[in-house]
């Protein structure tokens, strides 16, 4: 089986820099601790946006990535960024064999 990799990038709205970034270090945090299955869970900022944080993450499969998104921390996350950010963009990929 394959691993996943999710690169998500989240633009925050001006105003909400400081209370989305100490959601997304909460988020960082539960997940290597409490989710099975995550290999890499890196967490970015954007040089050339200040409100830009992209996380890059690899799971071991499509389920273990789909549990970490029931998870109470990953709907915790969700609700206290909700009408904070500007865009969510989640690209899942698949490293090509070549």
């Amino acid at each position: 089986m394959k691993n996943i990799v999710i690169v998500a990038t989240i633009k925050v709205k001006d105003g909400f820099k400081a209370e989305v970034y100490a959601e997304l270090l909460k988020l960082h945090e539960a997940t290597h601790k409490h989710d099975e299955g995550c290999i890499q869970y890196d967490l970015h900022k954007n040089l050339e946006d200040e409100n830009s944080f992209t996380f890059v993450e690899t799971w071991q499969s499509a389920e273990l990535l789909a549990e970490h998104e029931k998870k109470e921390h990953f709907k915790t996350f969700v609700s206290k960024v909700e009408n904070k950010i500007d865009g969510l963009t989640i690209n899942k990929l698949e490293k090509l064999d070549i």
